[in-house]
């Protein structure tokens, strides 16, 4: 890889290749890890939050790390088990059902590619006729694959191979599977899989609306959108009530799932208190590229009566595209009035609801 850290630690589309993998199979209910010795400060920041089993230290080869992995799950009892490479982030939910369907069926699987390339030795063709590239996960009853680790220090490339060699009457499947589950062993293949990744994404679409009170004073502006527009009255709130930056952001946490801006900036917290609203952009704007997701259009109505909004709609549209490098014509920035109806009518304050469409790495 002729890179600074191991490949299942290096960066693929915000978050670790490893933890990419281990998401992939976040609905069953026993992950075990095995991970390299040293490997304990990278593998917790790739882990962090995640609901899997301690991790087991490996051996020197990957056939002695299987089977220390094996052994870690023995006292659960599981039925059957998936051996899969931390290398191989891009499997899909689908093949990964497809396979467990199949060991209903026979003793051994594994997914696998049907070889379509003429292939030659020493400029010979050799014949391609049920020739397979075998990928992972490959599935197996539990008791067997571990009694079968156990009992041979022969070393093999893959688990299905030694099955074979210690059952050589059970039966075994190849499941078909796409190019698409690449194992990243260069860095050409660390760009294709962010490739694959980005382009497997999930569209979702979050709200957001906020609301702030007039105050009486000295001010001269109020704080929307990060443009400060005149005014006779300021807008009342801890931070600096930016209503509009305050919706968005709600709406970006929302589309998350990540709650609201309360949850991570409490106004009982005085270190917030007078705070540039973008900095709570900002934090909801990180967590999406931290998932590695991006913001693909946002739409935002400010309510209110006064101070009138559309002489500064083209500087506020301009603004939020250039600080959220969005192109303008995905920024929508509109104004209305609730016909002189509720606080709003009655120039208590503004109010302002936004809508935001993202695009998230698929499950």
């Amino acid at each position: 890889m002729d890179a600074p850290i191991p490949k299942q630690y290096l960066p693929l589309c915000g978050k670790p290749v490893l933890r990419h993998t281990i998401e992939k199979f976040a609905e069953f209910p026993l992950v075990q890890c095995v991970m390299g010795e040293g490997h304990d400060d990278l593998y917790a920041q790739a882990v962090e939050g995640l609901d899997i089993l301690p991790p087991v230290y490996g051996g020197s080869t990957r056939q002695e790390s299987v089977k220390k992995g094996l052994q870690a799950l023995k006292a659960h009892t599981p039925r059957l088990v998936l051996i899969h490479d931390a290398a191989r982030p891009c499997i899909n939910s689908q093949d990964i059902h497809k396979l467990i369907h199949r060991l209903e069926h026979c003793d051994a699987a594994t997914l696998a590619m049907p070889v379509n390339e003429t292939l030659h030795r020493d400029g010979v063709p050799i014949d391609r006729d049920n020739v397979w590239m075998i990928q992972t996960p490959q599935g197996f009853d539990f008791k067997k694959i571990l009694a079968a680790h156990v009992s041979t220090d022969h070393n093999f490339t893959d688990d299905l191979s030694l099955f074979r060699a210690c059952y050589p009457n059970d039966s075994f499947e190849y499941v078909s599977c796409g190019r698409h589950n690449i194992k990243i062993t260069t860095q050409d293949d660390l760009t294709m899989a962010e490739h694959l990744l980005r382009n497997t994404m999930e569209t979702r679409v979050g709200s957001g609306f906020d609301v702030h009170a007039f105050s009486e004073g000295e001010a001269k502006s109020i704080r929307l959108c990060g443009i400060d527009i005149p005014y006779s009255r300021s807008l009342s709130g801890h931070s600096d009530a930016d209503v509009g930056l305050h919706a968005l952001t709600d709406a970006i946490l929302g589309a998350l799932g990540e709650g609201d801006i309360g949850t991570h900036f409490p106004p009982s917290d005085d270190n917030f208190k007078n705070m540039d609203s973008h900095v709570f952009l900002d934090k909801s704007v990180d967590m999406l590229r931290a998932r590695g997701g991006k913001l693909v259009h946002m739409d935002l109505t400010i309510i209110g009566e006064r101070p009138k909004i559309r002489p500064f709609q083209e500087e506020i549209k301009n603004h939020l595209a250039d600080y959220l490098k969005l192109s303008t014509d995905r920024v929508s920035i509109k104004a209305t009035t609730t016909e002189r109806l509720g606080f709003t009518g009655r120039e208590e304050g503004l109010a302002a609801q936004a809508t935001v469409t993202i695009q998230v790495p698929a499950s």
